[in-house]
């Protein structure tokens, strides 16, 4: 089963806690009226029993049909009160419980948001959506519902306590009978529960992560012929999700038994202890009668509240998934300084993925303000690794990358990428209108400006679309071609108007005739920008000023087309095959 989920850390016990309190703090007044509105609810709903077993005693000692009349009118006053109160009480609980959601899901997108690239790629792509969906499900499940009945739960069960007390303490007390077995069970259960559940967060993780890798890689799967051992890995997944659900079954087995147990024996207590006090005039019949409706009526309550304690502690688990998010250590120290010019350079650049294997050897390469540079080479040999740390997306592990002189990893991520952009063969789609994946990059856009980035990348399609740049794309709306996601990217990048953009085939899901066409039209609208251009295609590297060979690692070669060419050398040999 992967491992990826724990590469992303887990929020603590004690962190969840603080992290709770300080949301429900958040809104003081809000909680105030759901605390006091809940307590009203719990105290109306107790005027039932306690005159029921008045009017058992005044039938006993004798009463008039007026005195009956009047009791039987103040327990149906009780329960229409007791409806009206319950209502605005579940109101104003979900009210509070989705603002408190909606805060939680922006911040959880602010943290995602700012994760280093390399930390969500080392990640992978299954644990991060399965924090962003499920777990935030899961938690908006504990938020609109287990905590408010939960809040009901324990103020009724707390007031139904001080109720029965008032009435006899003897009878009180013996209603408690049970407490001991259920809470020795309940904790129990609790300390076991959350490890089963971390474990079932990373086995969908797991889930999420094996398909989203199938799917994405499903042709090469299929060229290079290892669909068995995909299913196989597949299954074997499966295996250690069950795995995981079974022992999270084990456990409820133990504890719903012995809790539904220790719902009846107060209750039985209650009738045999009351039976002795009555019979020796310690309690009246109608104290008896009150305390055991009390405990009978308690039994939904705490059933309610035990059944939201498991998905309150799925809720726990979640946020504390969801927490983690942004426990995740920044990946570079800005340093307060700014560039001289747009001028990037590496100086003796080394990199490795995995410690003591370094994919790039010792490169030194120039990039003039304004120029054009190809990257070419063979498959593998760092051309999108180089363009990355060009990017800035990650830092060398020796040597250096500097825009204007200054090191690229320690600007402010917004000024970074003002400055510098990479765009890759890997472009995605948001639910919502063209115009809103477009404004992205540049929120302030006006219609005729994004109209004038979308020609500029040979998207005449959008003409085409009903509602033009309001039209809805993804689910449920217009599902654009892998070609033209590819196009909605370079429009990004076009309103994004940065200095130095690095393009790693970015134009590689067009068909050989549009792409080139799309980079003379991109080379108009881009004079008089750095480009570094990573390609395949080499009537890329024919174009740009210069172009530079990587092989193994290292700059093999640097110069325009025409003097590779008369080199006779890697270079040559790329072009001559490529013709041919």
């Amino acid at each position: 089963m992967s491992t990826a989920a724990t590469d992303l850390p887990i929020a603590d016990p004690p962190e969840v806690r603080r992290a709770a309190w300080r949301l429900l703090k958040s809104r003081p007044a809000v909680l105030t009226a759901v605390v006091v509105l809940h307590v009203l609810a719990a105290v109306t709903g107790l005027a039932g029993p306690w005159l029921l077993g008045r009017l058992i005693d005044d039938v006993r000692v004798g009463t008039t049909e007026a005195g009956i009349d009047r009791i039987a009118l103040l327990i149906a006053g009780f329960v229409v009160v007791n409806a009206v109160v319950t209502r605005f009480a579940r109101y104003v609980s979900f009210r509070f419980g989705e603002t408190l959601l909606a805060e939680l899901r922006e911040n959880f997108i602010a943290r995602s948001l700012s994760l280093p690239l390399s930390t969500v790629e080392k990640a992978g792509t299954g644990d991060l959506m399965t924090r962003s969906s499920q777990d935030v499900d899961a938690l908006g499940s504990s938020i609109r519902f287990a905590v408010p009945e939960m809040l009901v739960g324990v103020v009724t069960l707390a007031l139904t306590l001080v109720a029965m007390v008032t009435i006899n303490p003897l009878l009180a007390l013996t209603s408690l009978v049970g407490g001991p077995v259920l809470f020795v069970v309940t904790r129990w259960y609790l300390r076991r529960a959350r490890l089963v559940y971390l474990r079932d967060g990373r086995a969908r993780s797991a889930i999420s992560e094996g398909l989203a890798t199938t799917v994405e890689g499903a042709r090469t799967i299929e060229a290079l012929g290892l669909q068995d051992r995909r299913v196989e890995r597949g299954y074997e997944t499966l295996r250690g999700f069950h795995d995981v659900r079974m022992s999270a079954l084990r456990l409820r087995t133990v504890w719903f038994p012995i809790t539904e147990f220790t719902y009846m024996v107060p209750l039985a207590a209650i009738l045999l202890v009351g039976g002795v006090l009555f019979a020796n005039d310690l309690a009246t019949i109608g104290a008896v009668t009150a305390t055991a409706l009390y405990v009978n009526q308690t039994i939904e309550p705490l059933d309610r509240l035990l059944a939201w304690t498991e998905q309150l502690q799925i809720g726990s688990t979640s946020f504390a998934r969801v927490l983690g998010v942004g426990k995740v250590p920044a990946d570079r120290t800005e340093h307060g300084l700014e560039p001289a010019d747009d001028k990037l350079a590496a100086t003796d650049v080394r990199y490795a993925y995995a410690e003591g294997h370094d994919v790039l050897h010792g490169v030194d390469l120039t990039i003039r303000p304004g120029e054009r540079l190809a990257m070419v080479g063979p498959s593998g040999a760092g051309k999108s690794t180089l363009g990355r740390l060009l990017a800035g997306v990650d830092g060398p592990r020796t040597g250096g990358i500097t825009v204007g002189g200054v090191d690229v990893t320690g600007l402010p991520l917004g000024e970074l990428r003002r400055r510098i952009a990479l765009v890759t063969q890997e472009h995605h789609v948001f639910l919502g209108t063209l115009r809103d994946n477009l404004a992205l990059a540049r929120p302030d856009a006006t219609d005729e400006e994004i109209h004038q980035a979308l020609s500029s990348v040979d998207a005449d399609w959008v003409a085409d679309l009903p509602g033009g740049l309001q039209a809805e794309l993804g689910s449920g709306g217009y599902e654009p071609s892998p070609a033209q996601a590819q196009q909605i990217a370079l429009a990004r990048l076009v309103l994004a108007d940065p200095h130095t953009l690095v393009l790693d085939e970015a134009t590689s899901l067009l068909d050989p005739r549009a792409a080139r066409h799309l980079e003379r039209s991109l080379a108009a609208v881009l004079s008089g920008r750095t480009v570094i251009a990573i390609a395949h295609r080499l009537h890329t590297a024919h174009d740009a000023d210069r172009v530079a060979v990587v092989s193994g690692g290292r700059i093999a070669e640097l110069g325009s087309h025409d003097e590779l060419i008369a080199a006779d050398g890697d270079y040559a040999a790329l072009w001559k095959s490529w013709r041919s």
